[in-house]
């Protein structure tokens, strides 16, 4: 069979597997969905809700109080297999970002954000730990970069069809659709076996160990920096700029492509290169693009920088092949959902903090401070030791 090139050749191999196929159009249909959200949010809060930069940070905040509790929640669904969590959490998630086309108050909205935020944050480590459990330790960033191409995909796909249909339709209606997305996301989850992703020891319900202090510590920085970044980055440009919803989503529809394009080299890169390299170059990077953010005052720089910003924070599945290149298959799930939960102590603290400071001295201020934040994470992505990539013990194998 003659060798295919380019991306589809930088996506194919040895990786794809039937179950990861299935996975892959699941996250497709999420990643669309969240497309769809992601696309109209801002003019959304801004122009329909009436919501002012405090207040959209303010949600940002709060609707990340479920991953603070992720760990515990975990835990007590830790007897359900990885595969029926992600069913479920798909359905809630799609549930509670379908229920934005209802709302009428400030109120409401931070409901309902509740609701999809708590599917949504157990969605994320379930298809992280699937995903690698469906690939070998050597392969996990591959596998990873993989999806989070298929992921970008969606998210074009996503930002196309706001391009084309936001002046016929009311903003409204593209929150009914993605969260429809998201629940036709849980249904095709079915198809997977329901062991898929058991381990013959059983995994332990709660897990924090000073084996892991450097995930961790890591994982602290991350919640502190992108959570502030990922709400204002786009808001500026709608309050500042002027920016309208058709123009937003083809500004991100421009950095989904950008992300299709060059993710999966990055998971390669990343299984090549390993952890310690690949986050350390990838922290400064964004540290420059903050200083950048900060200091251009041109809408097309500022674009630029988004769109570097979300190329460079796709590497933070670093930190999660990290864990599976160190950690004994049935540590995995639950060292990510206290990885999680203690990125979200910053997280919301953080969005709190910017949503308070934002009027008082300036999202340029708040870029700095994020830019230093991200310096400091650096001396400890220095400090990554994986060891020798083995194969993955104690797996029960699927597909």
């Amino acid at each position: 069979m003659r060798k295919r090139s380019g991306i589809v050749a930088s996506m194919a191999g040895r990786i794809w597997t039937t179950h990861l196929a299935v996975l892959a159009s699941s996250v497709f249909l999420t990643r669309l969905g969240q497309g769809l959200l992601r696309g109209v949010s801002t003019n959304f809060f801004v122009d329909v809700l009436g919501l002012d930069g405090k207040q959209v940070l303010w949600l940002a905040g709060l609707r990340e109080i479920p991953g603070l509790g992720l760990m515990f929640i975990a835990a007590l669904a830790m007897r359900f297999s990885l595969a029926r969590r992600a069913v479920v959490s798909l359905l809630v998630m799609g549930a509670g970002y379908g229920l934005y086309f209802l709302v009428q108050s400030y109120s409401g909205l931070i409901a309902v954000a509740l609701v999809g935020s708590l599917g949504f944050h157990s969605w994320m480590p379930l298809r992280t730990s699937l995903a690698m459990g469906l690939s070998s330790r050597a392969d996990s960033g591959r596998a990873l970069g993989s999806l989070a191409a298929v992921g970008s995909l969606a998210s074009i796909v996503g930002m196309g069809v706001i391009v084309l249909l936001s002046t016929a339709l009311p903003l409204r209606a593209f929150y009914a659709v993605g969260g429809g997305l998201m629940i036709a996301a849980a249904l095709l989850l079915l198809r997977l076996p329901a062991s898929l992703g058991n381990t013959r020891k059983a995994m332990p319900p709660l897990l924090v160990t000073r084996r892991y202090w450097l995930y961790y510590v890591l994982i602290f920085f991350e919640g502190s920096r992108m959570q502030v970044f990922g709400t204002f980055g786009t808001l500026v440009l709608v309050q500042h700029y002027g920016l309208g919803a058709r123009e937003i989503s083809l500004l991100l529809l421009a950095s989904g492509v950008v992300n299709f394009v060059v993710t999966p080299r990055l998971g390669l890169l990343l299984d090549r290169l390993g952890e310690r390299i690949t986050l350390s170059a990838s922290y400064v990077a964004l540290a420059l693009c903050f200083v950048g953010y900060a200091t251009v005052h041109n809408v097309w720089g500022l674009a630029a920088m988004l769109i570097g910003i979300n190329l460079l924070v796709t590497l933070r599945i670093a930190l999660s092949t990290y864990v599976n290149r160190i950690a004994p298959a049935e540590e995995v799930t639950p060292t990510l959902s206290t990885g999680v939960t203690i990125n979200h102590i910053t997280s919301v603290s953080m969005s709190l903090v910017a949503g308070t400071l934002l009027s008082i001295v300036g999202y340029e201020a708040l870029c700095w401070g994020a830019a230093a934040i991200i310096m400091l994470s650096v001396p400890f992505a220095l400090a990554i030791r994986t060891g020798a990539v083995a194969v993955r013990p104690g797996t029960v194998p699927a597909d």
